[in-house]
């Protein structure tokens, strides 16, 4: 598989796809892998996390630079990125002295419950965030006690490669994290069929997403999906307008609009909608797309040329843009800022996920026309409202049905709270305090006290 620097076309590296019968291979070595990896005590266990996270810490501008090369992410995001992988794995290094079960009174003897490791699993990464959605699937699973076979989008695998030679640098026991890459059609479809994998995590679009859950339903195999969004921005005519002007744009062009969570709907209030454009005209305008590597630079390229050519379909000749930024001239993928301002809620720009820079301009008349606006999609991953009226904060964040929601902020994930989607942005959650009753199966114990 040749890879390909968004930013300059140019070859960065190759690597071999493996094949079926390389998957079941990695598959049987993390099984037995797993045998011994779930019997290492809870703080030995602890400390091996510890010092994995550790060694990605000495890695950060190593790995930051890779991304930048293979996936053309801002330096800033990339370290950012890297950073999150560290901070994560860190963050569940506690978990394994902490995996509590429960005492359940009951008649005739005492009841305990065990949260016993699946086995081995599968984590499937796509390309937008190759390194932080890799973590949130091996850290927590690690953690555990299952082993992890893990495979990286075909168009960016180097960074995950690089984890996992990082693991073994770090001590951890050989074939409990393995990366396996390759084509989703051979890898990706070996971890759901195979009946050694005993859970799948996939993060992607929700067409292939919804094969994914078919075919692990079949097996009566769990699955845990992060797939698409079509996530709104709800601005009043009450918020702080300059500065929600002045945000929206980092909270769809971030990335180059390749997030799931990206607000690529953004509903102003009919009110304030003209004084919100106008504000909004210079924050787009202002967004510097330029060279990755560059520390200035808050927005890079598109993944690829096939994926620009996707976007621009939703950007035709007689578009009702409005505004547009600019981008670089010469070789690399690069998709300029653009705002629309499409008269019909039915266009295609408004309801389907572009996944690159642009957004759509909506205007509503109150509180119950924007939530019906925003629920209008059949995704439901993250979301922004902006206003100073609290109670009308909590309302909304009420009505809308997204999994992530942020007032006056874009934030959508950390790493200590729980990440997932609403309807067909995905099954299950991520990430926060709870994620490893995803990794477990609850083990229940009756223990006869009768004479």
């Amino acid at each position: 598989m040749k890879l390909v620097n968004p930013a300059t076309e140019e070859i960065v590296g190759d690597v071999e796809a493996t094949d079926a019968a390389g998957v079941d291979a990695a598959i049987a070595r993390a099984r037995k892998a797993f045998e011994s990896w779930r019997k290492v005590a809870p703080a030995d266990r602890a400390r091996l996390l510890r010092r994995f996270a550790s060694t990605v810490d000495g890695a950060i501008e190593e790995l930051a630079r890779l991304e930048v090369a293979n996936s053309g992410h801002t330096i800033g995001n990339a370290r950012w990125e890297a950073g999150n992988v560290r901070d994560v794995l860190d963050y569940y290094s506690g978990a394994p002295e902490r995996l509590f079960g429960r005492q359940i009174p009951v008649p005739g003897g005492v009841n305990i419950t065990f949260a016993e490791p699946l086995g081995v699993v599968g984590v499937i990464v796509p390309w937008n965030f190759p390194m932080p959605i890799a973590g949130w699937g091996f850290g927590p699973a690690l953690a555990a006690g299952n082993a992890v076979v893990l495979k990286p989008a075909e168009l960016t695998p180097l960074t995950a490669l690089r984890i996992g030679e990082l693991a073994l640098e770090a001590g951890l026991p050989e074939h409990v994290l393995q990366i396996v890459p390759g084509a989703g059609s051979v890898v990706g479809e070996r971890f759901v069929t195979h009946p050694e994998v005993a859970k799948v995590v996939f993060t992607g679009s929700t067409e292939v997403g919804t094969k994914v859950a078919a075919g692990c339903m079949a097996q009566v195999k769990p699955v845990t999906l992060e797939l698409g969004g079509k996530s709104a921005n709800i601005v009043f005519a009450d918020a702080d307008l300059e500065k929600a002007a002045a945000t929206a744009p980092y909270g769809v062009f971030d990335n180059a609009g390749q997030d799931c969570c990206a607000r690529s709907r953004i509903l102003v209030q009919r009110s304030a909608y003209d004084d919100f454009v106008s504000l909004l005209d210079p924050a787009v305008r202002g967004v510097k797309v330029g060279d990755p590597s560059l520390d200035e630079t808050e927005m890079g390229p598109l993944i690829s040329v096939a994926h620009r050519a996707k976007v621009w379909s939703y950007v035709p000749e007689g578009a009702p843009v409005i505004i547009q930024g600019e981008v670089p001239d010469g070789p690399g993928f690069w998709f300029p800022p653009t705002v629309l301002a499409p008269e019909s809620a039915q266009d295609r720009c408004v309801r389907e996920e572009i996944f690159g820079p642009v957004v759509v301009v909506l205007p509503f008349d109150d509180e119950a026309d924007a939530i019906r606006i925003a629920n209008d999609t059949p995704y439901g991953l993250s979301g922004s409202i902006w206003t100073r009226d609290v109670g009308k904060a909590l309302r909304v964040s009420r009505g809308v049905e997204a999994g992530n929601l942020s007032v006056n902020s874009h934030s959508s994930v950390r790493y200590w709270t729980p990440f997932g989607g609403f309807k067909r942005s995905g099954l299950g959650r991520e990430l926060g305090p709870d994620a490893l009753d995803a990794f477990t199966e609850t083990k229940n114990v009756f223990i006869s006290t009768e004479d």
